[in-house]
This record gives structure tokens, C-alpha cells and sequence, in this order.
């Protein structure tokens, strides 16, 4: 099939939704597709565009077998609310001519991932003027987050936000998500059930295991032997409700055998950075090297996952996949009956949202009990082994559009069985290396 991939971010981004949509196109591509994409220069995390990049200047690239066409956007340095918008607003407008461009190759299906819906509108009269499907894959839900995280304001703006949602979400032939919860919200707002479809996020296990021997992280952070790391790597943003970990990290600075580690970029790293001056216990770390993503995680006794409780079901963690399969068990803050509560609760430790007490006793808890964290952990990689395989949501994707197509009329596709191994600790995810990553998957 021809499959053309509509998002704003995309690889070196090796966080959030650019290493999901990275390495979807390249195992698409793997399996035989032609795949092409269209998104933004990298800038994500750090809101800056990455070296060897232009904010301002078109780009095509060839990446893991997958052509990759860049528009032009504006990358706010302090991102807020109405700035927000007019930076997804920005590259919605710059990437209309080459998106235009791409009827000429007639594909068979057009996947937008969101955000930005803002791309909606162009994506379905794409998939509308050649025929193709057109499928939306929600990462986030980006105007609910909007409003419940405080980012915009506005009863009336709300309900119009959410009525343009729902007119645009019901006019695709498919719409996903990557939690149960998350998809079943898209049926709440007016998606017909049988439109519907979960595709979870996965790791690649063959790349996050857990050593055998100690992270080199210790001896280069001077870390004494029996010195417990309690580790957050990743984007740290608004919806990350980090500042329960300064918290945290406060009230057990008395306790000498721990150490919080912070490792990442975002909005919100400057202002826990100066939360967290002051206290003996808590080190800083910029982006590390790809290559070292299994060092890092590696280096976590404890790996703490904070969430804001207004954020339950608008996004999933995908660090999470990262966290599971390193082998190191995981605390983290979620509602009951929420996506990151049903995956964390058998195989770590959940304590409600902003609740830093609760936290600071989970750590506690577990930093005493040596065999529980390694029971935890085991739980966690089997889980990340069994459950987590990207063939999985690969073939999912694949049966559906396959269906699509033909109930379409496009021509006849038949998968293919030949790139995966069938040993789920053997899956090979295939990606370029970029410079820096803060983990193994974004916020």
C-alpha cells in the first residue's frame, strides 16, 4: 500500500509522539509499503529546533526506507496557551502546498496523528480527492487537555473547541487511540464504535533490558554502592506534574542512601531545577546519547511516573513502555480506573495524583524492600515482553486499512510474515540514532 503519514513531530525526536510516528513509518516501510510522511523539523522536547535544521525552510529527507517531506513552523522558546496554538496553527498552514503535493501520488491511506487536529481539515480532503482513507491516531487529546490543564480558558470557547472535535473525528473512516480508555473516549465524542480501534504503544525489548551488572551512570555520578536512584527521565512539561517530585525530593532529603535523578528538557525543567537547588539529594542531567538510553534507565532503583489528576485519559506516558522494560519497578501517580492505573497497579506501585504524602511513602516502601523491587520489576519486563510487541499494533494497523481499502475499491494488499521474529524479546524496531534522547519514549 501507499501510506502517506501527516504529524508534526517526527524523528531524531526520540520522545513522545516523533518516536512512535518514526519508527511506525519505518516498519511499515520494512513490511513492504511505500511510506511517506509529512511533518515538522525536529524541536521537541527542548522547543528549539534541532541542529542541522531551519524553522524556516522546506526539507525532504530519506529515513528508514520512508520519504520525509519537513514544512516550516514557529517554535515558541517559552510555550503557553494562545502561543501554542499558533505554533501548531503555523505549521497547519506551511504544510498545506506539500501535502498537495502528494496527491499526485495517489495514496491508498492518509494517517493523521494528532496532534495536531488542526491538520484534520486538509487531511481529509486529501484522502477525499485521491480516494484514500483517512485515518486519525490520537497520541493526545489536545483540545481536552487544552482546557482541563489550564492552557486555554472559556465555557464558550470550550464547547465550540469540542463541538469542531467532534464534526471533524466523525468524518474519518477510522479513528485510534493507545489506551482502551483513550479509544472509548472517541466514542463519547460522537465516533460510530465500529470506527474505533486501540493501538497501544510498544518498545522495542531487544534494545531496553535490564543488565546484569551495575549502569555506568553510578560510578560517573559518584554514586556509593547501596545508594538508591529514584529516577524521572523525560519531557517535563505542563502535563507532566513534576513538581510533586521537588516535593518528594524535599521531604526525604534527611534520607542519605537516596538520590533523585532528573534527566530531560521541557518547559518546566528551569523551574524545578531552581525548586530543587538547594537540596543535597537531587542531581540534574541533561539529554544523554541514544545509545546510552539503556544506561540511563538502567540506572533507576525506583523509576517515579508523576501525573496531574486533571490529565487522566487525555495522555498516556509513553515513557512508560521504557520504564517496563528495564526491569526496575515503577511508582506512579494515577486515578483508579484510569489507562496508566489498570497498566502500572499489577506490576509497580500506584498512588493517587498530586498527593505527595502518598508518594513520598511509596518511595519509602520500596527503597526497604529489595525483594519487592526486584519482584516488580520482573513483573514489568515480562509485561513489557508479552504485551508491548510493536508487531502487534503493526498488524493491527495493517488488517484494518487493508480492509478499508478494498471495501474502497483500492487494490489488494497481502501482509507480510517475514520481518519479525517470533521470540517477542527478538522484535527489532528500526530508527536512525539521533544525537540525544531523554528516554525510551513522550510525552
Amino acid at each position: 500500500m501507499k501510506i502517506l503519514i501527516y504529524g508534526l513531530n517526527y524523528a531524531p525526536e526520540l520522545t513522545g509522539t516523533g518516536k512512535y510516528t518514526a519508527e511506525m513509518a519505518a516498519l511499515l516501510a520494512s513490511r513492504g509499503h511505500k511510506v511517506r510522511v509529512v511533518c515538522a523539523p525536529p524541536y521537541y522536547p527542548e522547543w528549539r529546533v534541532s541542529a542541522g535544521y531551519a524553522a524556516w525552510r522546506y526539507r525532504r529527507e530519506e529515513r528508514d526506507g520512508v520519504s520525509v517531506w519537513r514544512a516550516p513552523l514557529w517554535v515558541p522558546s517559552r510555550p503557553g496557551g494562545l502561543k501554542r496554538m499558533i505554533h501548531l496553527a503555523s505549521f497547519a498552514a506551511t504544510s498545506l502546498p506539500v501535502l498537495a503535493w502528494q496527491t499526485f501520488w495517489r495514496p491508498d491511506a492518509v494517517l493523521l496523528i494528532a496532534p495536531t487536529l488542526m491538520c484534520a481539515p486538509a487531511t481529509l480532503a486529501i484522502a477525499r480527492l485521491t480516494r484514500a482513507s483517512a485515518w486519525l491516531h490520537i497520541q493526545d487529546y489536545e483540545v481536552d487537555a487544552a482546557f482541563e490543564l489550564g492552557l486555554l480558558k472559556g465555557s464558550r470557547a470550550a464547547r465550540f473547541a469540542r463541538w469542531i472535535e467532534s464534526q471533524l473525528l466523525r468524518r474519518f473512516d477510522a479513528v485510534s487511540s493507545i489506551t482502551r480508555q483513550m479509544s472509548a473516549r472517541a466514542t463519547a465524542k460522537g465516533v460510530a464504535p465500529s470506527k474505533v480501534v486501540c493501538l497501544p504503544n510498544w518498545v522495542d525489548v531487544s534494545t531496553i533490558y535490564p543488565l546484569t551488572r551495575a549502569s555506568e551512570y553510578r560510578s560517573e555520578l559518584k554514586l556509593a554502592d547501596g545508594q538508591k536512584v529514584v529516577l524521572y527521565s523525560g519531557n517535563m512539561g505542563a502535563k507532566q506534574g513534576i513538581e510533586t517530585l521537588a516535593e518528594a525530593a524535599a521531604s526525604l532529603a534527611t534520607r542519605a542512601d537516596l538520590t533523585f535523578v532528573f534527566c530531560g528538557n521541557g518547559a518546566a525543567r528551569d523551574s524545578l531545577a531552581k525548586r530543587c537547588a538547594a537540596l543535597p539529594n537531587c542531581i540534574f542531567l541533561p539529554l544523554q546519547p541514544a545509545e546510552r538510553l539503556n544506561e540511563l534507565l538502567n540506572l533507576a532503583d525506583i523509576h517515579v511516573l508523576p501525573q496531574r489528576g486533571d490529565a487522566a485519559d487525555l495522555v498516556m506516558p509513553s515513557k512508560l513502555t521504557g520504564m517496563f522494560a528495564s526491569g526496575r519497578a515503577t511508582i506512579a501517580m494515577a486515578r483508579r480506573g484510569t489507562a496508566l492505573h489498570e497498566a502500572v497497579h499489577a506490576r509497580g506501585v500506584v498512588v493517587p495524583p498530586d498527593n505527595v504524602k502518598a508518594l513520598v511513602g511509596a518511595i519509602n516502601a520500596l527503597a526497604n524492600d529489595t525483594e519487592r523491587r526486584a519482584a516488580l520489576g520482573r513483573a514489568a519486563r515480562d509485561y513489557a515482553e508479552t504485551a508491548l510487541s510493536p508487531d502487534t499494533t503493526i498488524s493491527a494497523f495493517e488488517e484494518r486499512v487493508g480492509t478499508l481499502c478494498r471495501a474502497a475499491g483500492r487494490k489488494r494488499w497481502k501482509p507480510s510474515t517475514t520481518y519479525f521474529d517470533a521470540r517477542p524479546s527478538a522484535v527489532a524496531v528500526p530508527h536512525a540514532k539521533p544525537a540525544t534522547t531523554e528516554d525510551a519514549a513522550p510525552e
